[in-house]
This record gives C-alpha cells, sequence and structure tokens, in this order.
C-alpha cells in the first residue's frame, strides 16, 4: 500500500515542498518542511498534526522552499526532535548556514502567537484587546547547529536502512536511497523500497550539467552518457515528480548561452556606471552564481581591454562565510570540472614551491577561493559600498549578489531600496518568482510582472523594461513589549510552563501514569476501570480546561487539581474523599522519577567518591579550578574536574560528574563561532543583535519608493525544463506518475503531455491538490498454486548465499481440495497403509459435494513424453550475484595469486582476467599461458580453476 498526500506545494503558485508518503503498516514519511516567504505558521497546523504519526523525515534541498520550516518544528512541535531525519552532508551543512542567515535577517521567520491563544488571556487580565503580533522564541544559532547535528549524514548509491521513530510501526525492511538530483550542491533524489512498492520521489532536479553541479543520476550522473535510465530507478512503481518548468522551453545553446546571456547584461550595466544587483539564495544557487561571476571577472582580467575590471564584485550575506567555506570542503559533490581544476591548482602550487618551475609569480586560486568576488556579512560594509560617492572620487560599478531571491528578507532587499531610483542601475532576476499570497505579493513577483508587462511592450526591444513604477516596501521589525502586552505575553507563558509541567508532573493527578506510582487503589477490580477512564478524560481536558476558564492568574481550579489541591496549593489542609474513586481517596504522594537512559539508571560519580576527596572538592575554589593548580600538581594523578577542565566544552567547576552533553560534531564548532575573513572593510563593527532584546512584537512599517532601474530577467535556477521532462519520464516508464511542486497550468499541461507520450492506459497519472489523499499503490496479480507432492520430492535445492533456489517444471491442474489433500495423505503413509485404503474410501464422497469444492490450481509432474520434450527446450539459468571481492579471496585460498586491477577488474596468476560490467555480466579473458605451480597445470591450468570457482559460487538451474 502506499497513498501520497501533499501538504504544501501541488497545484499552487508557492514553491513550498511537503509531501507525506504512507506505506503499509502504517509507516509515514515526511519529505521536506519547507515554507514560503511569507512564513505563515497557519501553513504548519497540517503538518503539526501528522508530527505524532511520523516515522521519518527526508531532506531533498537545502533551500527555503525544502527546509525553512525545520528549525520551527524542532523548537515548538515537541516530539519533532525524537523523529530520525536523513540528508545527505552538503544538505545539512549548507542547510545549517541558510537558516542562521534567515533567522537572524527578519523577524517574520520567528513567527507570532496565534490570537486564538492570547484572546482570553487579554480579556481576562487586562479587560482590554491585546496585539496579535507577539513574537515566538526564535531559535538561536546555537540552537539550530544542535538541530541539524541531528540529522543522519548519507552518501549517494548507498542503500540505507533507517531508523524508525520511538512512535513509530516497525518499518519491516525499509530502505532509503540517494541520487544526485543535479541542481543543488546535494540534493537528492529518493529511493524508497519497502516490500512490492518501489518509489522514486524526484523534486527540483536537473538533468543538464552547470558549471559547479553535475547533472542527475538518472542516466548515471556526470560522465555516464547512458542512453537509458540507470537499473535502481527504472521502472518504479511510483514516480513522484516535480512539475515546475513544465511550459519552459529550453534554451537554444544551452548554459553556455544562459552565462553568456548573463554576462552580457552586466557588462551593459557596468558600461554605463551603475550599480547590479543579482539576487541569490543564501546556500544553494549562489554557488552557481559565485563560481560564474568570479570565473568572468578572471577571464576578463588576462585581456588588456576588458570591460569587467573596472567594477567591483561583491557577494551579501550574513552567513555567506561558512558557505564558501564547506563548499571549498566539499568539492567531491561538485562537476568533475570542478575536481579537475582543483587538482590542477593543487599541482601548479607543489611545482611553484619546489625547484622545477618558478615562473609563476603568484600562487593560483581555487575554485572557490575567489580573486575578485569579496565577501560581506554585515549590514554596514554593503551601507559602505553604497554611499554616494564624494565630488573628488569618482563613481565606481558595482555587481552586488545579495541574498534572497524574494527580495522580502537579506541584503538584496536594501541594495533594492538604495538603487531603485537611479535609471543606470539594474536588477538582474534570475529565478522564477512564485507567489505565496496574491493579496500581497513578493517585491521579486512584482518586478518580474513589470518586466514581462515590459517585454509585451516593447517586443524584444533590447533596451530592456525601463519601468517608471512604483513598489511599496514593508520592513518588519521587532519592538520590546510594554504594559499590557507584556503582562499578557508573562501570563501566556507561564500559561505554557505550567501546562508543560503539569502534563509532565509525576505527582499530578492529571497525567499520573501507572508505571510512576504504584497506586494500591487502583489494583483494585472494583475501581480500577473507572479510574482509568477518569483519568484518561482528565488527561485529554487539561489544555480544554486551562485555556476555556476564565481566570486572572494561569492557575488551575480545585476541581482539576483534586487532591493534589493539598500539596499545590497554600493554607489547605482537608479533602472530602466522600463519592471518590481511584487515586482521589488517598493522599497525594509525589514520586520523583529518577534520571536515566537507554542502559539503565543515571550513574552519578560524586555518590561514590572518597572521603579525602570529597572534602578535597568542598574545599576547591570554583573560580580557580585548572588554572594555578594545574601547575602546582604537575606529576600528581588527575582528578574529574582537572581532567574535564582540560577538555573543550568541558565545566570547569568543583563538581566531578562529567559533561553529559552530546559531543557535536567539529562543523557544529564551527557554525557557532565563525567569523568573517578579514578583508578591507573588516572594520566595520557587526551588527546589533535584535533577538536579545527579550520579549517583543513586530511592528510593520510602509514605504514607497519609485522604481526607474532596468528590471532583467535571466532563468538560472537550474530547473527542469519540458525537453527534459518529456525525454526521461518515458525512459524511467513508472506505473504510476504523481506531479507536484507546479502551479495548475504546468501540472495539467505536463499531465496531458505525458498522456500522450506513455502508452495509453499503461501509466496512472495523478495531480492532486493541498491536503488530498491519492492512492498509488502497485497493482499486483498474485496467484496461489500448489505444488503437488509428488512434485516437491522431485525438486533439487541449491544454496547461494544462505537461500535456496529450485527449478520447477510442471503441468498447472484444476483440482479440487478435498481431492488434493486426499492425495497427499496417501502418499505420505506407508505402503502398507496405502494398501489398506480401497477405492470405495473415494466413492463415499457425494458427487455434488465435490462439485461445491473450491478448485485450486496445482503444479503437478509433467508426463514422459512432455518432459523429454522440455528439456531439450529449457536453457541452464545462472542465479546469483558474483562480487569480484569473494572470487579474489576464494582463489588466494585455493593457491593463486589474485589482485585488482582498476575499477571492476582482477588478474589471476597474471594471465586470467575477470571483469564485471555495471548490468552484472561476468566476462573471463585468458592469454592462454600455462601458470605456475605443478598443481594448478594438473588440474587444467588457471582459465578452468577460475571457471570452476565462479560456477560453485552461482547456482546453476535448468529448465528440467
Amino acid at each position: 500500500m502506499f497513498t501520497f498526500s501533499s501538504l504544501q506545494g501541488a497545484l499552487s503558485e508557492s514553491a513550498a515542498s511537503q509531501s507525506i508518503l504512507e506505506l503499509d503498516g502504517g509507516i509515514k514519511v515526511l519529505v521536506d518542511v519547507g515554507w514560503d516567504e511569507s512564513f505563515d505558521v497557519a501553513k504548519l497546523k497540517e503538518l503539526e498534526k501528522q508530527v505524532p504519526t511520523l516515522s521519518l523525515v527526508l531532506l531533498t534541498h537545502a533551500t527555503t522552499n525544502h527546509i525553512a520550516a525545520f528549525a520551527h518544528c524542532c523548537k515548538h512541535f515537541p516530539l519533532f526532535t525524537r523523529i530520525p531525519v536523513y540528508a545527505t552532508s552538503p544538505v545539512i551543512a549548507l542547510g545549517r548556514t541558510l537558516l542562521q542567515d534567515l533567522y537572524a535577517s527578519t523577524p517574520l521567520a520567528a513567527t507570532t502567537i496565534p490570537p486564538s491563544s492570547l484572546d482570553e488571556i487579554s480579556f481576562s487580565y487586562t479587560s482590554q484587546q491585546s496585539s496579535s503580533n507577539i513574537l515566538l522564541q526564535a531559535p538561536t544559532p546555537e540552537e539550530i547547529a544542535t538541530y541539524f547535528s541531528l540529522i543522519h549524514p548519507l552518501k549517494y548509491s548507498q542503500p540505507h536502512q533507517p531508523l524508525g521513530s520511538p512512535f513509530s510501526p516497525p518499518l519491516n525492511g525499509l530502505t532509503i536511497t540517494a541520487y544526485n538530483s543535479g541542481r543543488t550542491l546535494g540534493g537528492t533524489i529518493w529511493h524508497i523500497q519497502h516490500g512490492l512498492e518501489s518509489i522514486v520521489y524526484a523534486v527540483d532536479w536537473n538533468q543538464g550539467r552547470e558549471n559547479v553541479f553535475a547533472g542527475a543520476a538518472w542516466l548515471g550522473g556526470a560522465g555516464g552518457g547512458g542512453a537509458e535510465i540507470i537499473e535502481q530507478l527504472r521502472k518504479p512503481t511510483a514516480l513522484v515528480c516535480s512539475s515546475r518548468g513544465g511550459e519552459k522551453s529550453s534554451i537554444a545553446g544551452g548554459r553556455a548561452k544562459r552565462d553568456e546571456q548573463l554576462l552580457n547584461k552586466v557588462k551593459s550595466g557596468v558600461a554605463r556606471g551603475g550599480t547590479v544587483l543579482i539576487p541569490v539564495d543564501s546556500s544553494a544557487r549562489v554557488l552557481e552564481l559565485a563560481y560564474l561571476m568570479d570565473h568572468a571577472w578572471r577571464a576578463d582580467a588576462t585581456t588588456g581591454d576588458g570591460q569587467l575590471k573596472s567594477a567591483k564584485l561583491y557577494l551579501a550575506g550574513r552567513n555567506i562565510h561558512s558557505t564558501m567555506r564547506y563548499a571549498r570542503s566539499m568539492l567531491e559533490w561538485m562537476d568533475d570540472s570542478i575536481i579537475r581544476e582543483f587538482e590542477a591548482v593543487v599541482d601548479g602550487s607543489k611545482r611553484t614551491n619546489g625547484t622545477a618551475d618558478r615562473s609563476r609569480p603568484e600562487k593560483e586560486a581555487g575554485p572557490f577561493d575567489f580573486r575578485f568576488l569579496k565577501l560581506l556579512d554585515r549590514k554596514g560594509q554593503v551601507d559602505k559600498i553604497l554611499e554616494n560617492p564624494t565630488e573628488e572620487s569618482t563613481s565606481v560599478s558595482k555587481v552586488i549578489l545579495a541574498s534572497d531571491t524574494t527580495l522580502e528578507w537579506g541584503f538584496s532587499k536594501e541594495v533594492l531600496r538604495r538603487i531603485a531610483q537611479d535609471s543606470r542601475n539594474m536588477v538582474i532576476l534570475t529565478e522564477y518568482p512564485t507567489l505565496a499570497s496574491e493579496a500581497h505579493p513578493s517585491l521579486s513577483r512584482s518586478l518580474w510582472t513589470l518586466w514581462k508587462d515590459g517585454q509585451a511592450l516593447t517586443n524584444g526591444n533590447s533596451n530592456g523594461a525601463a519601468t517608471r513604477h512604483e513598489l511599496e516596501f514593508t520592513d518588519a521589525k521587532r519592538q520590546p513589549l510594554e504594559g499590557s502586552d507584556l503582562s499578557t505575553y508573562q501570563q501566556w507563558l507561564t500559561q505554557q510552563r505550567q501546562l508543560q509541567t503539569t502534563l509532565q508532573s509525576g505527582g499530578a493527578n492529571i497525567l499520573e501514569a501507572v508505571g510512576d506510582v504504584g497506586d494500591e487503589a487502583s489494583e483494585s477490580d472494583s475501581d480500577s476501570e473507572d479510574s482509568d477512564n477518569e483519568q484518561q478524560g482528565r488527561a485529554l481536558n487539561a489544555a480544554t480546561t486551562m485555556g476555556q476558564t476564565s481566570r486572572k492568574k494561569a492557575a488551575l481550579t480545585d476541581e482539576d487539581l483534586g487532591i493534589n489541591i493539598l500539596l499545590k496549593k497554600k493554607g489547605v489542609y482537608d479533602f472530602d474523599i466522600r463519592n471518590k474513586k481511584g487515586r482521589d481517596r488517598m493522599f497525594p504522594h509525589p514520586v520523583r522519577r529518577k534520571r536515566g537512559e537507554d542502559y539503565g539508571e543515571l550513574i552519578r560519580p560524586e555518590d561514590f567518591l572518597r572521603a579525602e576527596e570529597r572534602e578535597d572538592g568542598d574545599a576547591q575554589d570554583p573560580n580557580h579550578t585548572g588554572k594555578d593548580e594545574g601547575q602546582e600538581q604537575l606529576g600528581k594523578k588527575r582528578k574529574w574536574d582537572d581532567a574535564t577542565a582540560s577538555n573543550k566544552g568541558q565545566g570547569s567547576g568543583p563538581s566531578k560528574r562529567p559533561n553529559l552533553t552530546r559531543n557535536v560534531s567539529d562543523e557544529f564548532d564551527m557554525a557557532i563561532s565563525d567569523g568573517p575573513i578579514i578583508d578591507e572593510l573588516d572594520g566595520i563593527p557587526d551588527d546589533e543583535d535584535e533577538t536579545a532584546m527579550g520579549p517583543s512584537k513586530l511592528i510593520f512599517t510602509k514605504e514607497t519608493i519609485a522604481i526607474n532601474l532596468e528590471v532583467e530577467f535571466i532563468d538560472l535556477s537550474g530547473i527542469h525544463d519540458k525537453r527534459s521532462l518529456h525525454m526521461l519520464i518515458p525512459l524511467i516508464q513508472p506505473r504510476k506518475l504523481v506531479l507536484i511542486g507546479g502551479n495548475e497550468s504546468e501540472t495539467l499541461t505536463l499531465a496531458s503531455d505525458c498522456e500522450k507520450l506513455l502508452t495509453e492506459g499503461s501509466v496512472s497519472i495523478y495531480t492532486p491538490r493541498v491536503g488530498a489523499i491519492v492512492d498509488a499503490s502497485v497493482d499486483t496479480n498474485a496467484w496461489v498454486v500448489k505444488l503437488a507432492p509428488a512434485l516437491v520430492k522431485q525438486l533439487k535445492w541449491q544454496n547461494v548465499r544462505g537461500i535456496s533456489i529450485a527449478t520447477v517444471t510442471g503441468r498447472l491442474l484444476a483440482m479440487h481440495k478435498q481431492l488434493a489433500a486426499a492425495a497427499a495423505a496417501n502418499l505420505d503413509e506407508d505402503g502398507a497403509n496405502k494398501r489398506l485404503k480401497t477405492e470405495d474410501s473415494k466413492d463415499e464422497t457425494p458427487l455434488k459435494a465435490i462439485e461445491e469444492t473450491r478448485v485450486e490450481p496445482t503444479l503437478d509432474i509433467l508426463p514422459t513424453n512432455m518432459a523429454s520434450a522440455t528439456r531439450s527446450v529449457a536453457q541452464p539459468l545462472h542465479v546469483g550475484d558474483l562480487r569480484l571481492a569473494d572470487l579474489r579471496k576464494a582463489m588466494q585460498q585455493s593457491g593463486h595469486t589474485a589482485e585488482f586491477r582498476g575499477e571492476g577488474t582482477l588478474l589471476i596468476d597474471g594471465s586470467v582476467v575477470v571483469r564485471k560490467t555495471t548490468a552484472g555480466r561476468i566476462d573471463v579473458e585468458s592469454i592462454g599461458l600455462p601458470s605456475d605451480g605443478g598443481l594448478v597445470n594438473q588440474q587444467g591450468g588457471t582459465f578452468y580453476a577460475v571457471k570452476k570457482t565462479i560456477y560453485e559460487s552461482l547456482a546453476v538451474v535448468a529448465g528440467a
């Protein structure tokens, strides 16, 4: 069974992606936790409901459309961090920098408290309406780094059997495999195998090779050059594919023509002395654009009259230094041309440092060691380069790559505000902007609309879409809470904390678990059932009671507390237990649960210290631990505090208990304390941390600015186009096709085209809407055939890697159940018992009863005349998968020499070569020379010894 449901991104202008795949047994897989630029928490409501039922989470791309809501879910959905998450290493690293940039750039990502949660509190406490823009606490950079450190990293083409969440049903052999999607670094096409279901989830992939990213893995990836889809992704039972770009035609000339168009636009903007803004994302497609622009400047610098040498190139992003550092450490995930360029630089530096070649005056730069591109990570640096030149200085053209592509947050919005009114300036949009809300389109969407209208009016005029329109800039800022808003927030926070404490308390009457407290009263036969039902009802109604009761103090009422009022409320010493049942009939006794872990009770080392060690620890000064004492106690045995004080990330206090916090990887430490590279703008102070102002609310300011700059659009999104979809989907040959990730026009157009391309009626095509559930289970036709006992006794079984294999050749008969059972009984009995059974026993069964019995297909032995004919036609079949490593080990144990010579080639005794092709074919070649060693020669030589070993490792079955 396989059902698909799209939570976001189906038949919608929004590019956010969230999908739930439900497999047999109740297994639910969430693919992506995307969000759009609106950051509307209402769009995550359905996801929040599904969290307690999820088994695992898969991430595809490190973009806001696929990963933006990950930190929000980890912080505000309590069970989300307990769900295993899987992604490739680049998606983990770049996703971390993306979300740190996002939350540092806009307070909108923190989201606000729902107004319904504040209404009753504000009216009961202040008797007036409170603000509905009170912000939730945003995750800190340290928390974001911690969340991403919990993700399990995977590599391409390596099958993995994941672990399910604690509340997930058994996964029963579920296997996931990641393949390259070609659009972003580490972007993934997921192959999910479970039972008979083979599901390929491919969203936002790109088949064409680019400067940095290799093509998708459909045809074997970069350098594959195949004409067929690789076997692992071919003929899936269901293909979930994005329809974005279904109406987009490919550019004549491919990638080279696209890059040429972009550089021509940039040169035209530089030639007139203006500033060119290119909005980019923070961690994914920015690598392609940064590499392209820096290498264009390098090529221009080699020519004497270059047009770009007079312009300065910048890349602005709050966490851009971390992004580029990760990119330099993940070159193996990029295209082969990047690896060759890096190897050439390394070899050149070795020659320069050696004595072989000293002609090069300076060290060459690597693929992402930028020579002309300068990184900016502070608002002051951006303001500095955009300052109006003085009369003494001349204006210098600038090309600025800034995040984000939506122009709703990040440095790109500030740059656009500063350059919008100058007609010499230009903004180049590189991705088709989506529409998260028709009432409030993004700035990039508004600019794209202006460009499209201008193209229609000018009919392809080379001047572009120079417009004089106005745009409304809406800025979201933080403002500290004051007065009634602060009181309302404190009451709401108190209520949330008390609700969490009440639900988790071991002595609370609402959720007091049977395993935590030994309750003798509830063990009685008369009261146990009523007590359990009563406790379940109170547990379900706890949150409702707290939210609906009008009170000025956020506390439970006396009725809700029950007998626990003796512990929770001061001055109460009596409780009426008449007509009470269960735990309400006995005095409350809170049992403190001991801290434990998966391996038992948590051991505190300080509880097992000797008396002299305890005295030394009590007399030690916490402020001097590990400083002067470390030098005075040289040669002495170290204690717990001395050892931990010298370790990174460990406390230096007097406590001898080791720090039990999770040891995060080095990437986590670098993500927290990541400093910018020193440049000429490094003297500008850091931006103020707005999140440190405490409780705050959102305030919106609007500003209308005239747009006089030139607007251009060149598609560098790296999304599959119409040609790629029409070419590859028929080659993939899916049984079911589910189209998501595009607007209604693109999706329906692609569905109509696929119906014509695929064999009519052979493939079911679905175009679900958001929230709709599609049953895309595999259509299987299974028949149960019974083997006759006589046929079973003739089977010859062979073992291959622990699996028993036999060939079956028989005649299919329609036999009644009773007759088949009688035949089996007759065959199993002894010969003496067989003679005791007469024909009369068969005649005792009425004819009517035989006719009413159900017919069962049975495979019986062939007659003699048919067996000989079948034996002559049947061909032998080899079953099994030969591994060259196993063959090498077997030949070495037999006294032969065996060694690998290249990938997929094994050389034995220097004369026999065994090759294994990608299709699984085994080729054995020999030069015909006799091998050394008397025993081997006596057995017929190395060639025949190799063939014999291969046959022994396979099961040879024939049709007889």
